[in-house]
């Protein structure tokens, strides 16, 4: 199978004495990503929930001489985001790369802290995270965060406080969605508080074998599954493989050939996103929501 490396056309690339931090990592786009930039040179830290995976991880990059570090932490929990950076922070001198990755999709409501699920696993978590480890980024470091063309799919009310803090009528689709549009205007805003980053976003492409669809509803979930087990060299013509998939992600951590920022990549080539997604007020708007939201959780009413 074709590895992403390959794929993205950086298999000649040094990456030896980068230190690169991949979230979501020891399953699917995440963990091939991780595996790929080990191979490449660059010394490996890893984020997951699942422990025995992360140190499977870890000991495959162990192999790649990629001195690896597996962090575990669950982004549901408020708290996660902080000590998840402290604990890269007391692992490296500097960090070059940050890869974005983790993410989830939830088909049933849930609020975590005032706000729901899964805007704050795929958007408030990856933005504190961000936030407390810029110190550590070096001067021309990338951020590379992981979103979906499924962003097109949802509107600037969708990110209205109300939205983000109500579940009354969830929709698990919409809630993604939602996330998605909040990842690229993250990326948007970021890139331009800190012009000098290199601070990209992307949509990986439709991953059926991605850890994404573990909470999804019944029928979704028996159809990813399905797909998944098919062959891969049957799979990479219909759909993408978590290795196809990793491809975009690996370019934007590894390429010496661009120096675009702010910019929403797929197929490793910048992409037009949604009208919304270019939104610079809307930006820099949801920053200042995404900061009061970290700082100020909203009171959840008591149960009778």
């Amino acid at each position: 199978m074709t590895r992403p490396e390959a794929v993205a056309g950086v298999g000649d690339a040094d990456l030896d004495g980068t230190t690169a931090f991949v979230t979501g990592a020891t399953h699917g786009v995440g963990r091939e990503t991780a595996l790929a930039l080990g191979r490449l040179g660059a010394r490996v830290l890893v984020h997951g929930r699942d422990r025995t995976a992360g140190r499977a991880l870890a000991n495959e990059l162990r192999e790649l001489d990629a001195e690896p570090v597996f962090v575990r932490a669950d982004f549901a929990d408020p708290d996660a985001p902080g000590e998840l950076a402290d604990a890269v922070a007391e692992r490296v001198d500097e960090l070059d790369v940050l890869v974005n990755n983790a993410g989830a999709h939830f088909d049933g409501p849930s609020l975590v802290d005032g706000v729901e699920r899964t805007f704050r696993v795929n958007h408030l978590a990856p933005f504190e995270l961000t936030r407390e480890l810029l110190p550590d980024l070096s001067s021309g470091g990338r951020v590379v965060t992981v979103a979906s063309a499924i962003h097109e799919r949802a509107t600037a009310a969708d990110l209205e406080i109300d939205a983000v803090t109500d579940v009354d009528d969830y929709d698990g689709f919409r809630a993604y969605a939602r996330s998605k549009l909040a990842n690229v205007l993250f990326s948007r805003e970021l890139a331009a508080r800190h012009p000098d980053k290199l601070v990209n976003c992307l949509h990986p492409g439709f991953v059926p074998g991605s850890e994404l669809w573990r909470e999804a509803s019944l029928p979704v979930s028996v159809l990813m599954r399905g797909l998944s087990v098919l062959p891969a060299f049957v799979l990479e013509r219909i759909v993408d493989t978590p290795r196809t998939a990793a491809a975009t992600s690996v370019y934007l951590a590894a390429a010496d050939d661009y120096d675009v920022t702010g910019e929403y990549f797929s197929n490793c080539s910048p992409k037009m996103p949604s009208e919304a997604a270019r939104d610079d007020a809307l930006a820099a708007e949801l920053w200042a929501r995404t900061e009061s939201l970290v700082a100020d959780p909203p009171t959840v009413p008591a149960e009778d």
